[in-house]
């Protein structure tokens, strides 16, 4: 065989590799509202900047006619690329070949680039589309799931890991990305559980659709187990690339930094006046995030989930920052389970990634009631205060209005080592809030006022209202270190990141803390 027979062997085979399941399936694919693998992963990367990683692999199972069935690539694409000029590596299952399901020999290929990103110091971004373990290979193919679990484990915390779900994702294939940083999801088109419907209604005789199962929305309302909601397979590839833009490509980095035309000191006159008079009031937190940050834009994640706490990312001064606010139009802000653990997860991944936090606190205290004490609200209110304690980055907080009990000192306060603590004139700082801390303080006067009670007790309520119910008195123990007209916000904060950007810190030398998990 000459050198040019050979040149044209290379291209059957690429060729070969790059047909897949076949072009029926891929206009399967397409008729179903999803992209192929390979046009996933050129929509996600820079124009022409993909470079393929065993691209002629093949499985090596003989059993179940297997023999006879080899396609090279074995159902996934696997290289890296770039994104926005940045070093990525992307793997992507291709439904067209055997389901997208998992083998011995594609394992490899996605142990293979973890490796190498870790190595290199990027992202992994994973583009799941499967249906799941390959049954013919049996305890090998789960001895890849394991490889790769493995995997995101070390590399938790080293690289950033993210996981689109953009079909099928059953059984173990859905723990790698559970452990990855963030999972986007398709509406309509993708799915996640442990175990189908059919299994379902065989053990315990529920009958649940695998939408109201598994699909998008259940995992961003419901579960939490998913961090972004699309509506198809190029906005969840956008999403990623935005998500990207926010992030450093590993634990060493910096944040990426953006030019800023946003003034530094821009300040807003609307902010003095959206905290309403009356404190049971609600306003919508996300209406002071949008004024502080820059260009108003917030890329909030975990949207519809877990909705009295808000967070996500933004910018000040062109440095990317993680937002963690209290939300008092829902469940008037108070702490709850879920939003303990959605708050806590993100405070890590900023830590994890040198990514500055910046609290907004409006927060009565932590939601009452035996659900949540019978479902462990102690422990998983304790997962927030945990993180936010442990970490090391540049952390700002500001005080809007509430900030009661237990709640006030784990919503990144003085105490547990915040850098820098404001507070707007609007705030107050207290043990709890003065209808509750009447009743308590002054029950004997209350008792003995007879057919007055009710008048004592208001008047009581506006003396402590008056006296407690404000941010002086943490200001004069140095627990607050400024209160600021809420119009300087923006200002404030960019100041305090600017003076806060060499920040070192670390915490006592151990092998891992114990969160309680």
């Amino acid at each position: 065989m000459n050198l040019e027979q050979k040149v044209e062997e290379l291209k059957r085979r690429n060729q070969l590799a790059e047909d897949g399941g076949g072009a029926k399936r891929r206009e399967r694919q397409h008729k179903e509202g999803k992209m192929s693998a390979r046009e996933r992963i050129e929509f996600l990367l820079d124009e022409g900047t993909f470079e393929e990683t065993d691209k002629l692999v093949t499985h090596r199972c003989n059993d179940f006619g297997m023999a006879e069935q080899k396609i090279y690539g074995d159902g996934f694409v696997t290289g890296y690329g770039r994104i926005e000029g940045r070093l990525v590596y992307v793997f992507a299952q291709d439904f067209t070949v055997f389901g997208g399901s998992l083998s011995e020999a594609n394992a490899g290929k996605i142990v293979k680039i973890i490796d190498l990103a870790a190595k290199m110091g990027a992202p992994v971004i994973g583009l799941n589309d499967s249906g799941g373990a390959r049954i013919q290979e049996g305890v090998m193919s789960l001895a890849g799931y394991a490889d790769i679990f493995l995997r995101n484990t070390l590399y938790s915390g080293v690289v950033p890991q993210i996981s689109a779900i953009m079909g099928p994702c059953a059984g173990g294939a859905v723990y790698s990305p559970a452990i990855t940083d963030f999972v986007l999801m398709v509406d309509k088109t993708s799915y996640m559980f442990i175990t189908g419907p059919d299994v379902i209604k065989t053990v315990t005789l529920e009958e649940v659709t695998k939408e109201q199962l598994g699909g998008a929305m259940t995992h961003n309302e419901t579960s939490g187990v998913a961090h972004f909601l699309a509506h198809d397979d190029a906005e969840c590839l956008s999403m990623v690339r935005e998500l990207f833009s926010f992030i450093p490509s590993n634990n060493l980095d910096e944040p990426p930094r953006k030019a800023c035309t946003d003034p530094a000191d821009r300040a807003d006159a609307a902010l003095d006046r959206i905290v309403p008079t009356e404190s049971n009031k609600p306003y919508d937190i996300k209406d002071v995030i949008h004024a502080v940050v820059d260009d108003g834009y917030f890329f909030e994640v975990q949207e519809h989930y877990a909705r009295n706490i808000v967070v996500g990312f933004a910018r000040l001064d062109g440095r990317s920052v993680g937002i963690v606010a209290n939300q008092p139009s829902v469940l008037a802000g108070t702490l709850d389970i879920n939003a303990s653990v959605k708050g806590a997860r993100f405070v890590r991944f900023c830590d994890c990634f040198n990514i500055p936090l910046v609290t907004f606190e409006d927060v009565p205290g932590f939601l009452p009631g035996t659900a949540q004490e019978y479902d462990g609200i102690i422990k998983h209110g304790a997962k927030l205060l945990y993180a936010f304690a442990e970490a090391t980055v540049p952390k700002v907080t500001v005080i809007t209005r509430k900030a009661y009990g237990g709640a006030y000192c784990v919503m990144a306060s003085k105490h547990i080592r915040t850098d820098v603590n404001y507070a707007w004139p609007t705030a107050e700082i207290a043990v709890m809030g003065p209808e509750g801390a009447v009743d308590i303080v002054y029950k004997r006067e209350l008792d003995a006022a007879g057919t007055n009670r009710e008048q004592v007790r208001r008047e009581k309520i506006e003396e402590f209202r008056d006296r407690f119910a404000n941010p002086y008195i943490a200001a004069d123990r140095g627990f607050v270190d400024a209160v600021i007209q809420p119009r300087d916000t923006r200002k404030k904060l960019i100041q305090a990141l600017a003076m806060l950007e060499t920040k070192r810190d670390k915490n006592p030398p151990k092998k891992h803390g114990n969160i309680p998990l």
